[in-house]
């Protein structure tokens, strides 16, 4: 048996072996039946919203470091300095191999897939920022090789641990709105409409620019793009779409068990080829579930957010369930009943969802212990894809009637353009 499994084995069966011995690159260490034991742990991305996330496992052996730019990762590397440092993922995963039980990878969308399914094809449990991917295809990538290698996996929806979120969800599966047949997602932030600039600044020492391109079109480097604003350009990034469905399109997912829209439709401004568009809108039409009726699910992002829905006045963003007994408005903190006379002093549903350990925490038992995480890459897998087939409709222009089986638009083939992205020479997936 490999070292790699014995590892990963010994941790995710621990409680039932008892105790037992690894050996390996580094010096023989014994591990406890505790399903503490600590895992050693990569970082791939440990700037900006990776520093969070990298406080989030920062109780495990975190040991080596994947950072493309010093400056945005160096707070953080320097909490580690034991940690190993590399600027390329895939040499860290090569030469980290017999060394780490986990990854969690926090860069750009582009970069998400390709780090994520290298370290889950090693065996590697892997936690991923939101979109779990670039592009639908690679969503659905992630979600078979996880499910292939077995893999403890969460998605950085780091809100589905809130204790809102879990209220929301019992109250829509209680029936006390009953049948829901309309959900409005909105949410004001605006990533895109812009003008690629035309100046070509010198490349800032402390970054290696090829790297942070990774498999995407080769482009002169431009601070519109990095630290933060690859967000608006569809090369790196899926707008305010791609940066926020998950979060917000993740509440009516988890609490309707919806999965693959039948058909998605989307509108907006005028296509750019380059940059994003502010303010889209994305018409979503899901099947019926089990018992439960077909859902339309309606997207706004940006200016095109609704000031007001039904007579009631809306925050910057939110979600809100239309049942036939009544509606709820949710943000990430709190929710409200409506009509306000007609639910004063109902009795709520009991607690069936327990309050989470933490996001990050619910990985790391998951990495141990083999238990199923709330945000895995099958459920979050789903969620991406459809999320991300809103950008594809806008791109589009067309309604697409969605075949999850076959991953095609069967009305629109050029939607394949959009569905699956090139990667640049030498970053292919195999």
């Amino acid at each position: 048996m490999t070292q790699r499994t014995t590892r990963r084995d010994f941790l995710k069966t621990s409680t039932a072996l008892g105790a037992g011995y690894w050996v390996g690159g580094r010096t023989e260490s014994v591990y406890s039946a505790s399903p503490n034991e600590k895992l050693n742990i990569a970082i791939i991305g440990p700037g900006g919203k990776g520093a969070s996330n990298l406080a989030g496992v920062a109780g495990e052996n975190i040991v080596a470091f994947a950072e493309v730019d010093d400056v945005r990762g160096g707070p953080s590397m320097a909490k580690f300095p034991m940690a190993k440092r590399y600027k390329d993922f895939r040499k860290l995963l090569d030469k980290e191999e017999k060394n780490i039980d986990a990854v969690v990878v926090s860069t750009p969308d582009h970069i998400h897939v390709p780090a994520a399914v290298r370290a889950m094809r090693m065996g590697k449990h892997c936690y991923c920022e939101k979109p779990l991917s670039h592009s639908v295809s690679e969503a659905r990538l992630a979600a078979e090789t996880a499910k292939k290698y077995k893999v403890a996996t969460q998605m950085g929806t780091q809100i589905h641990a809130g204790n809102n979120y879990r209220r929301v969800v019992e109250i829509v599966q209680s029936g006390l709105l009953g049948d829901v047949t309309e959900v409005h997602v909105w949410s004001g932030a605006g990533w895109g409409g812009v003008e690629r600039s035309k100046e070509t600044p010198a490349v800032p020492k402390t970054l290696d620019w090829d790297l942070w391109m990774g498999p995407a079109p080769t482009r002169p480097y431009h601070s519109d793009y990095v630290p933060f604003f690859w967000r608006r350009w569809w090369d790196f990034g899926s707008g305010t779409l791609g940066d926020m469905g998950c979060h917000y399109m993740d509440l009516p997912f988890w609490a309707l068990g919806l999965r693959h829209p039948q058909t998605i439709s989307a509108k907006g401004p005028k296509r750019h080829p380059e940059s994003c568009p502010l303010g889209v809108t994305v018409d979503y039409q899901f099947g019926s579930r089990d018992k439960q009726p077909p859902v339309h699910l309606k997207w706004y992002d940006n200016v095109a957010c609704p000031k007001e829905l039904y007579g009631y006045k809306l925050p910057g963003s939110g979600v809100l369930f239309k049942g036939s007994k009544g509606m709820m408005l949710s943000t990430y903190s709190n929710y409200k009943l409506f009509p306000e006379k007609q639910f004063a002093g109902v009795e709520l549903p009991p607690q069936t969802i327990p309050n989470s350990i933490g996001h990050h925490a619910e990985w790391l038992r998951g990495c141990k212990t083999g238990e199923p995480t709330t945000c895995n890459f099958d459920y979050s897998g789903a969620l991406t894809e459809s999320v991300l087939l809103g950008t594809v409709a806008y791109r589009v222009g067309k309604t697409l009637e969605w075949d999850p089986k076959t991953l095609k638009a069967t009305n629109c083939p050029e939607a394949d353009q959009f569905l699956r992205l090139p990667y640049r020479k030498g970053w292919e997936l195999s």
